[in-house]
């Protein structure tokens, strides 16, 4: 461990499950790296196929006497887990930082984010209600009752280890569901932290499991589980898909936040100033590594140039450097690869006729360059037209494609042209227009004068190929309990 923490004991270096810190059964590990300085910060299990199953029996024994509790028990001991990570913010945020590479600010932002999940939920587990429906006939009820949905588990990103986590963990906790949770191996600290407090606030062994090593071995048990009754992933489109057919053969529940291609609709109406400092923070938070960023950028033409060049001119200013230091606006990128591919698409833009207003090169002024850091500098691009491939894919990087429109009709046939649709910004003062581009939007989320669209009572996730589920709000609870529909007879006064 590289970084300095008030409480050393957050920093685990085994997997958490069956209620137990412990290592792989064969004793492997992997190592995970610092993006910013490509330092060993530690290493972590290689989970074995019988560590996994050992993990989903406990869960499984778990889940009986867990869901039995009342519903203000379980709120009770979230309570705690929200108060313990509020208690540990900072040690969290540095664990984030060192092994995600982000900002300490936007670290800082994330805790507090995951906590709020951890409290509404908390809050939610109380109002799990079911209905009593008027019966079509005489002498019966008709009775409706949710129940949790048995074993679940959880995949969650790299880009945000914290959030992901508990907006998957806490709802099903809730609910009355016992998890297992896999963490990206680029990030698995952060979550064995948020584990340690979960188990300091007295969550029962077995009722959640952290277990980290090689993706492909533990999602094989899990999608071949019949145990394992949901899975909640948040990835790629491609991974998302590959899941759901492993899945099938045991028909499992799913939720899946899958792959975006975020549009930004920039109209000539728009408070200009409010837009750009809008686009400033959706496009190069987490270095672009979030997948309602905004990956393709279109402004009116009769403004667009002047959009472009005070746009370019606040990205050149931008400072980029180790995610600790406190003035840092952007960190690195996950992995030098990333880094690389990153540059290859600029490069295959400007091919394509697109043109580098600021940026476009690799590495970082403040940082030793070398073969294991992986920075990008903020990137302004335009004459960008929609067929190129950076406005076609997910960039998920600090590249900045400016595309122009004419009308309201051709911005929402532009920004509909995707496979995706998770979410989308406009910027207008004209509020019919905001109303019918709103509504004609095909997308999970739409941003009206507004990018900070993300948080604990509000519903997030998407249609069409970025995947189905909520998570976050009242629905966030309903993606884990199943409806059970009870007809009472018998009832009727005898004659």
């Amino acid at each position: 461990m590289s970084f300095t923490l008030a409480s050393c004991a957050l920093f685990k270096q085994q997997a958490y499950h069956s209620g137990q810190w412990l290592d792989a059964k064969d004793k492997k590990t992997f190592e995970v790296t610092n993006p910013a300085t490509g330092d060993v910060l530690g290493t972590c299990p290689s989970l074995t196929e019988e560590d996994v199953e050992n993990a989903i029996s406990a869960a499984q024994e778990a889940f009986r006497s867990w869901s039995a509790q009342t519903a203000a028990h379980r709120a009770s001991v979230l309570k705690r887990w929200h108060g313990l990570i509020l208690a540990h913010k900072e040690d969290l945020a540095r664990i984030m930082t060192s092994e995600q590479g982000k900002p300490i600010t936007e670290s800082r932002i994330e805790v507090d984010i995951s906590a709020a999940y951890v409290e509404w939920f908390a809050e939610e587990a109380r109002r799990v209600y079911g209905d009593v429906i008027p019966s079509p006939v005489g002498g019966r009820q008709t009775l409706v009752t949710k129940h949790p949905v048995g074993v679940a588990a959880a995949i969650t990103p790299w880009n945000f280890p914290a959030s992901m986590f508990t907006r998957k963990l806490a709802p099903a906790l809730a609910a009355g569901c016992a998890m297992i949770v896999r963490p990206s191996e680029r990030t698995p600290f952060v979550a064995l932290a948020f584990a340690a407090l979960a188990e300091e606030a007295g969550l029962p062994p077995g009722v959640f499991s952290v277990l980290t090593g090689s993706s492909r071995r533990i999602v094989k048990v899990i999608t071949e589980s019949q145990t394992v009754r949901k899975i909640s992933f948040t990835g790629s489109t491609e991974v998302g898909k590959s899941l759901i057919k492993q899945s099938a053969d045991t028909v499992k529940r799913m939720s899946m936040e899958l792959g975006g291609n975020a549009p930004i609709l920039i109209f000539d109406d728009c408070d200009i100033e409010a837009a750009i400092s809008g686009l400033m923070a959706l496009k190069f938070r987490n270095a672009g590594q979030t997948c309602v960023c905004a990956n393709r950028i279109f402004v009116q033409n009769s403004i667009r140039d002047e959009v472009v060049a005070r746009f370019a001119e606040r990205a050149a200013a931008l400072k980029l450097g180790d995610g600790h230091a406190e003035d840092t606006d952007i960190g690195p990128l996950i992995t030098p690869d990333a880094a690389q591919k990153m540059h290859e698409i600029v490069q295959d833009a400007v091919k394509a006729g697109a043109r580098i207003v600021t940026g476009g090169q690799m590495g970082c002024e403040d940082v030793a360059p070398n073969e294991k850091t992986a920075f990008y500098q903020p990137t302004v691009l335009t004459d960008v037209t929609p067929t190129m491939d950076v406005a076609r894919n997910e960039i998920f990087g600090p590249i900045a494609p400016v595309l122009g429109f004419d009308t309201e009709e051709e911005a929402i046939a532009l920004a509909n042209d995707t496979q995706y649709g998770l979410a989308s910004y406009i910027y207008t003062q004209d509020l019919g227009r905001a109303w019918r581009v709103s509504d004609a939007l095909e997308y999970g989320m739409v941003g009206v004068n507004e990018v900070a669209i993300s948080n604990e009572v509000a519903p997030f996730g998407g249609i069409k190929e970025s995947g189905f589920g909520r998570e976050g709000s009242k629905y966030g609870i309903d993606e884990y309990l199943d409806i059970k529909y009870r007809c009472m007879g018998g009832l009727a006064k005898p004659a």
